[in-house]
């Protein structure tokens, strides 16, 4: 059993503040079968592996003084889990105007913070559409979590998957935890003082070591604070908190390796470098001016270890803002420029410095969080997640995952949210954005083809001149 009070953390809390009229701060994802579920068994899995995280059937409660995590004295599964249907055959384009309208309505503040929509009969099989707060977990973790729910074959026996149980939790309030956390606080000063000494004996230099480190991470705070704001695009425009999504024909893994490896590159690299060119071309068609200094996007960096077991939700990663050079129309030279803005941003602690801001604005009063909110989401013009799958099939409820997408809320006046997701050989790539932005989500999809496929023919032919 867990306690039936627990406080939020901070880092969670400027998560839950976050939400918005215009933002609703959810991680949705699509996940879509081949065969149809059986209802009671999907049910049966969920109670098994998803409710045991606790997180999933407790409620936020406001105390005045703080948030914290309560059990839900009235919780049902079926409050949570919804069977619908789409109209006709449920064509792609129905599905996603589903998505998009869910995608658009804020969770229940009075209960646990997630929902499950059971669409029977797509393609064939069926679909699940999945709401969960973004103050529960980060997106990492939450796929982690879903993924938790798979099987390797289609004949599993439904139990609980998850490496370890969670451990009872105190009440955070309590006088004996109170000092126990000092005497663990005491102990850590002295570990690390004595860890300090020990690097000092076998390096004399370790010093000017950690004072360069601290300097950078100093520096890093300036540089995100002072970076100029966006400019002015069809993409920086008042929000209508109207949701539209759409997802792209999925692209063969072995060809996004091929493309990086030809260029001596990452994936990553070369997917990033096709989302530019997506919206180099998404510019172009619409006639607007390309701005020189290129646009920023937001991408999540995860802090947490990815082989540690989940065994407790909570948000640990922070935000790289990623310079996109969509001025520049050679698809070579645009992936240079992706790949030389990428190894830089390695080398930083930018990630890190957005978490302790998070944390920091989770502890102070919800005006400065607005306004720092404010402040950082003027810096970028969209969220882009890049997060790696299971490179086998998976089979959920003995019905095979065939595709899987999932993308993470936006924040303050962001309304784009793009995502890669890779997948039993093959990388799935989806677009959120708000109705009042002049972007077409379909044709931006059809763009990030097109412009992974160009940089693929020309990486290809500059590998046969070198054969040569």
């Amino acid at each position: 059993m867990t306690s039936e009070h627990e406080p939020m953390s901070a880092v969670d809390r400027a998560w839950f503040r976050m939400e918005s009229v215009e933002n609703p701060m959810m991680i949705s994802a699509v996940l879509i079968f081949e065969d149809s579920i059986s209802l009671p068994r999907l049910k049966r899995l969920l109670e098994q592996r998803f409710l045991s995280f606790h997180r999933f059937h407790q409620r936020v409660v406001d105390r005045g003084d703080g948030l914290e995590w309560q059990n839900d004295p009235l919780f049902d599964i079926d409050n949570h889990l919804h069977a619908l249907a789409l109209p006709g055959k449920g064509s792609k384009n129905d599905l996603q105007t589903l998505v998009s309208d869910m995608n658009s309505t804020p969770l229940d503040l009075k209960r646990p913070l997630w929902q499950m929509h059971y669409i029977d009969g797509y393609d064939g099989g069926c679909a699940l559409l999945v709401r969960i707060h973004h103050c529960i977990a980060d997106g990492i973790s939450l796929v982690r979590v879903l993924l938790s729910l798979t099987d390797p074959t289609p004949n599993a026996t439904v139990h609980d998957l998850r490496a370890g149980k969670q451990r009872p939790r105190e009440d955070q309030r309590s006088p004996n935890l109170l000092l126990h956390r000092l005497a663990g606080n005491a102990r850590t000063a002295i570990q690390q003082g004595q860890l300090f000494i020990q690097s000092v004996l076998k390096e004399p230099r370790y010093p000017a070591k950690l004072a360069r480190t601290a300097g950078a991470i100093a520096l890093d705070l300036a540089r995100l604070g002072l970076a100029p704001f966006e400019p002015r695009t069809g993409l920086k425009s008042p929000l209508s908190g109207r949701k539209q999504v759409a997802w792209a024909e999925p692209l063969p893994v072995v060809d996004v390796k091929d493309c990086a490896r030809i260029l001596r590159g990452t994936t990553n690299d070369v997917l990033m470098s096709a989302a530019t060119g997506a919206l180099t071309r998404h510019f172009m068609e619409r006639g607007e001016t390309i701005p020189d200094c290129g646009i920023r996007v937001a991408v999540p960096f995860n802090l947490r270890p990815l082989r540690q077991p989940i065994e407790t939700l909570g948000n640990q990663f922070g935000l790289v803002l990623v310079s996109l050079p969509v001025a520049i129309s050679d698809p070579l030279m645009r992936f240079r420029q992706v790949q030389n803005n990428m190894n830089r941003l390695k080398r930083s602690y930018q990630a890190q410095v957005t978490y302790s801001l998070l944390d920091i604005f989770g502890r102070g009063p919800d005006m400065l969080e607005r306004r720092a909110l404010k402040l950082l989401s003027s810096k970028a013009s969209a969220v882009l997640t890049n997060v790696p799958g299971p490179r086998q099939p998976v089979y959920l409820a003995g019905a095979k995952l065939a595709q899987p997408m999932f993308w993470v809320p936006q924040s303050g006046d962001i309304g784009i949210g793009m995502s890669i997701f890779s997948y039993a050989g093959e990388v799935q790539f989806g677009i959120t954005v708000d109705k009042n932005i002049h972007a077409d989500p379909t044709a931006v999809m059809s763009y990030f083809r097109e412009s992974f496929l160009e940089l693929h023919q020309l990486a290809l032919a500059q590998a046969g001149q070198q054969a040569l």
